[in-house]
């Protein structure tokens, strides 16, 4: 697909500076995601490093357990526990809170359980459960927050880099952009554009705001997204979006005039040089919309089949109270096969829900 273009001077020009912008959600999304990564790896992993020390020597023991569970969202599950209890002639009282991913409803039954070797430690035998699911969740939670806010870091950056190269002359090369963002205040617009009808490997996309009277130079469209001008400046690494009037460029008004005069004559000769600056995004196909159902359906098969197996083969404990869930939803050939894998692990205590005979004690 090829667009009308301008044709610049050879000799290496220069840009007006500021014209990539930062985007402004950025100024208090990257503090927002980087405090709440913080503030969940201070308030979790303590509790997981206790748990994890206890379960590497656990101690069941006698107690008062005085708490309750609460669930938000229909998953997330946050258990706030107040323990007390005497070991070796001493007498301890811990508050315990431990949070994790669980699609279980209704009441869960816990224990108290402490470190053989550190009797200080205590915890309730659900935290020592659910421990692989909280390790899980803290360090999913911490990347996607803490990655995200330090990925934007590493675009501000990026951006504050171009615009300081741009300062200096260098050759430019004119390519088509799509626009795939506008927005309109005060008279200003503020266009988010991305490079991807170009020959080039890397597709950048980037951000900018022109002045009251500014525009883009939009030649066409690309399907959903009007497509307009933008230029490579040398070897940075983010494309500049240009004004209908070239004032973003060092250049004369002689240069400017010629630049544009390709454009004006495709104009009128009738040739279509300009689409709507806010085109109507369509909706996706049916058939797109029904793959994507399809592809979540399996994505989640797919995470319930792997937990499942985890837990029969895997799981520190018979009693995790998803596992067991899925573990009694099972066809009977892989329910049979999970409650052998079990007992072969946990055969010397009673059996989870799921695997028990008719008297809901021991193994079927």
């Amino acid at each position: 697909m090829t667009f009308p273009t301008i044709k610049l001077p050879a000799r290496p020009l220069a840009i007006k500076g500021g014209v990539i912008s930062i985007p402004f959600a950025y100024y208090f999304s990257i503090p927002i995601l980087l405090a709440i990564a913080v503030f969940m790896g201070m308030t979790e992993a303590p509790g997981i490093l206790r748990d994890y020390t206890i379960s590497q020597n656990p101690l069941a023991i006698d107690g008062n357990i005085d708490g309750n569970c609460t669930t938000r969202k229909a998953v997330f599950t946050t258990c706030e526990v107040d323990l007390s209890y005497e070991h070796g002639g001493q007498r301890y009282e811990k508050e315990v809170e431990v949070m994790f991913v669980d699609f279980h409803t209704g009441d869960y039954e816990t224990g108290l359980v402490i470190s053989a070797d550190h009797p200080d430690l205590a915890t309730i035998s659900l935290g020592l459960d659910m421990l692989w699911n909280r390790i899980i969740t803290l360090s999913a939670f911490t990347i996607l927050l803490g990655g995200g806010g330090l990925a934007m870091i590493f675009l501000a950056l990026r951006i504050l880099r171009v615009r300081g190269q741009l300062r200096h002359p260098a050759a430019l090369t004119v390519i088509p952009v799509e626009i795939t963002g506008i927005d309109k205040k005060r008279g200003r617009l503020s266009v988010t554009y991305a490079d991807r009808l170009s020959e080039r490997k890397t597709k950048r996309v980037a951000f900018t705001r022109f002045e009251t009277g500014e525009e883009p130079i939009i030649v066409g469209d690309a399907g959903n997204n009007a497509v307009a001008l933008a230029v490579w400046h040398g070897k940075t690494a983010l494309p500049v979006l240009l004004d209908d009037r070239l004032e973003r460029i060092d250049l004369t008004a002689q240069e400017r005039a010629d630049a544009l005069a390709p454009l004006h004559a495709a104009a009128s000769d009738g040739h279509q040089t300009a689409a709507a600056l806010a085109p109507v995004k369509k909706g996706m196909s049916l058939a797109r919309r029904l793959a994507l159902f399809l592809l979540l359906i399996l994505l989640i098969v797919g995470g319930i089949f792997g937990y499942w197996l985890w837990y029969v083969t895997s799981a520190p404990s018979q009693y995790n109270s998803p596992g067991m869930d899925i573990n009694n939803m099972m066809p009977e050939a892989l329910n049979r096969w999970g409650c052998s894998q079990l007992q072969s692990r946990f055969g010397d205590g009673p059996a989870p829900f799921g695997c028990t005979a008719a008297d809901y004690q021991s193994w079927k």
